[in-house]
């Protein structure tokens, strides 16, 4: 079964950074797509960035590009977002997400698995 489990979340000021983590078991995950999501009170999930695991191709919203990168440690088997430049409007519960996505890489449809989420909060 798989399982996804997120960390790294926290409370900072605006400008500032954080790195996410998902840990992922339960299978191998080459032929996967890795997503970040991120879903703000009152509004829906958002797309936020995707890695293919298998050659590591990446995705990313306009609004996080060149502030935010994702990555994988093939080794660990785990997902990181490292998220720097931060603003309040990035204030959210993030989840990571999992599975075979053969359509959008952006639709969260496409994926079966999630974690638990992180909170972040950005302060102005």
């Amino acid at each position: 079964q798989v399982q996804l489990v997120e960390s790294g979340g926290g409370l900072v000021q605006a400008g500032g950074s954080l790195r996410l983590s998902c840990a992922a078991s339960g299978r191998t995950f080459s032929g996967y797509a890795m997503g970040w999501f991120r879903q703000a009170p009152g509004k829906e999930r958002e797309f936020v960035a995707a890695i293919r695991w298998s050659g590591g191709i990446t995705y990313y919203a306009d609004s996080v590009k060149g502030r935010f990168t994702i990555s994988r440690d093939n080794a660990k088997n785990t997902v990181y977002l490292q998220m720097n430049s931060l603003k309040p409007e990035d204030t959210a519960v993030y989840y990571c997400s999992a599975d075979r996505v053969r359509g959008p890489i952006s639709d969260s449809r496409g994926y079966d698995y999630w974690g638990q989420g992180t909170q972040v909060t950005v302060s102005s």
